[in-house]
């Protein structure tokens, strides 16, 4: 690119770069104020690439990048207070990844259904297994008190927050570590297991009915929110073995952000069904009304799936970031 005259330059553009800065003191901004500071601020970082290649001076530099410093984190706050956005998420962004990454999800649920279904057959054939694990006066313990009073033992309200804190970082190790591919499945195994041994022991006492009573209600949406995670983590592990279309990088980049919405989402279910565990579980309402309610909020769950978000699927939503808000892309000519 040839050698530009600054001074001209700066003459020419200095009322733009004065108009970016009198919107940046604006304490509230309209929407056509808000779309501006955008175009403002393409334009700006347009200039300032520009100058940093044609004729670089650096106190000039400086104010430009400092000025687009100060706009960005304006556009980014604009954005994410807005009582709109934060609805789009719910609405769009995090039923839209839900769905799209359903058969990853969907693929765990019903992996770990028959896994369960298995390991807890096997055991009852296999008693001496369980007297392995655990002595008969901690079996007697479990079977006759233990099991049951661990969901009331608590104040409700301390409990359900322990309750969504250990969920809550269940699901997030299942992301975290998903790049990995085997500790998600060491998680998930750990976690089925636990819950064969403890309904294996409990049937073979005929305790089968208070069991199932008392894991339906909260269990249900509690693991699929689990298995989301498992099916999330995966997907980001599969993400760099097969990127498909995009470089490697890309792929990791675009599977991480999206497991990052999900992440995000998966906090409000599981804070649902916590609430569910501490205050429903426990409760003196009949077994089959405490299975109503957890069955309802599954039948919910995938309903906000299946409708919310194939819609939002259709009309574009990805679960990714929003692309304006992935980098500065500045076009310049050489």
């Amino acid at each position: 690119m040839p050698r530009i005259d600054i001074d001209a330059y700066v003459a020419a553009h200095s009322h733009e770069w004065a108009r970016l800065e009198e919107l940046l003191r604006e304490r509230r901004r309209t929407g056509a104020t808000s779309d501006e500071l955008v175009d403002r601020y393409q334009q700006a970082a347009t200039d300032l690439s520009v100058i940093r290649t044609s004729a670089p001076d650096a106190q000039l530099v400086s104010y430009l990048s400092s000025l687009l410093g100060r706009a960005r984190v304006a556009m980014l706050g604009t954005r994410v207070t807005r009582w709109q956005a934060f609805g789009r998420f719910f609405t769009h962004q995090f039923p839209a990844a839900l769905y799209r990454l359903r058969w990853w999800w969907l693929g765990c649920f019903a992996g770990n259904v028959v896994v369960l279904a298995v390991m807890m057959w096997w055991l009852g054939d296999h008693p001496e297994v369980e007297q392995s694990l655990l002595s008969q006066s901690e079996i007697d313990a479990l079977v006759k008190n233990d099991f049951e009073n661990y969901y009331s033992e608590h104040a409700a309200g301390s409990f359900a927050t322990q309750v969504w804190v250990n969920n809550a970082w269940v699901s997030a190790l299942c992301i975290a570590l998903g790049i990995l591919g085997l500790p998600v499945l060491y998680l998930l195994f750990n976690n089925i297991a636990n819950l064969a041994v403890v309904g294996a022991i409990m049937t073979r006492y005929d305790r089968g009915d208070l069991f199932w009573g008392l894991i339906l209600p909260h269990g249900l949406l509690e693991l699929t929110a689990v298995f989301v995670a498992a099916g999330v983590g995966l997907r980001l592990f599969w993400s760099w073995i097969e990127p498909g279309g995009l470089t490697r990088g890309a792929s990791i980049a675009h599977a991480g952000r999206t497991a990052i919405t999900v992440a995000m989402g998966l906090v409000v279910v599981l804070l649902v069904s916590g609430i569910i565990e501490a205050f429903v579980t426990p409760s003196p309402l009949p077994t089959w009304a405490r299975i109503a309610i957890g069955v309802t909020a599954e039948l919910v769950f995938f309903a906000y799936v299946f409708v919310v978000g194939r819609a939002a699927s259709r009309s574009g939503a990805t679960g990714d970031i929003a692309d304006d808000l992935l980098e500065d892309r500045v076009a310049t000519q050489a």
